[in-house]
């Protein structure tokens, strides 16, 4: 499996970001593609929307099927795998990508904020997943793919935002199910996850705006590493948490700085990457900031 030519990808929250990267990367070989996300109309702070991101899509050399769908709202997602079905036939790839991010200590999340992030990263994917499964059952090489973290159990990654990292971490406890519930339907359920900052609005809006843009990588990256992912044998690839550029370099990529926004700056580190995890050679990692300053300075 070399190619997702023909396949269908539904795709929550990919208006814009890592999650249109992924699209793009797939519309280049001819693969259908499902935006459901939210976004519908201009937003301020946020480029793209599901229509913009369709075409896109189409320019790229893929089918795009936008649909608005808020993944909070059960109907709407029966009715969006509804529609993705009735549109092309079936559904080959689920990839949860949408996600909502709080930084913040416990006394001062609103709950409001918890009870968003919940919904939206752990409930969510859930939710997804679950409705894609009966369809995904009947495709020729079925993949789930999370945009979720390695389940690195420390302190450090819950004492400065506690709530963001039980919904992050909600995403891949899915994963750690749902690959030993759909082994035997040879149902692949992987996450996949960053080992820097990725230029997104979320970085440039909440994390630190232009001076940690530029130290973070495009996120063609990640879309590089989800190709990989997703071209694999879903039978033989399972489980696994990876991080993209280790992901990559096993896979023959020795330069990377073709990814970064400013090669003059050092890279990023982004949360919840493991110590024990190595760049690959040449790489370039900046030491991680205290993550408390990181939450203050996200509120």
């Amino acid at each position: 499996m070399n190619s997702l030519h023909g396949k269908t990808l539904f795709i929550t929250g990919g208006s814009r970001g890592i999650g249109l990267a992924i699209a793009l990367r797939a519309a280049r070989d001819g693969a259908n593609i499902v935006i459901a996300a939210k976004t519908t109309a201009p937003q301020p702070k946020l480029d793209g929307t599901i229509f913009t991101a369709a075409d896109q899509i189409r320019e790229a050399g893929g089918n795009a099927l936008p649909i608005a769908c808020d993944i909070r709202d059960e109907a709407q997602v029966i009715a969006a795998v509804d529609q993705a079905v009735k549109t092309f036939g079936g559904i080959d790839i689920c990839i949860n990508n949408a996600s909502a991010i709080s930084l913040s200590p416990v006394q001062a999340t609103d709950m409001k904020r918890f009870d968003l992030m919940m919904a939206i990263n752990a409930r969510g994917t859930f939710m997804v997943s679950k409705y894609c499964i009966a369809h995904l059952k009947k495709a020729a090489n079925p993949h789930i793919l999370m945009l979720s973290p390695p389940l690195d159990m420390t302190a450090k990654w819950f004492a400065p935002f506690t709530a963001y990292s039980m919904a992050k971490y909600g995403m891949s406890m899915s994963v750690l199910g749902l690959a030993g519930e759909l082994k035997s339907d040879g149902i692949a359920v992987n996450a996949l996850w960053p080992r820097t900052t990725i230029a997104t609005a979320a970085v440039g809006n909440l994390l630190g705006g232009e001076a940690m843009m530029r130290a973070s990588r495009k996120p063609q990256i990640v879309a590089d590493a989800a190709y990989v992912i997703l071209t694999k044998p879903a039978r033989e690839f399972s489980g696994q948490f990876c991080i993209d550029d280790t992901l990559l370099a096993a896979h023959g990529v020795t330069d990377f700085d073709g990814y970064r926004v400013d090669p003059s700056v050092p890279l990023m580190p982004d949360f919840f990457v493991p110590d024990d995890s190595v760049p690959p050679p040449g790489v370039d990692i900046r030491p991680m900031p205290p993550l408390g300053a990181i939450s203050t300075a996200a509120r």
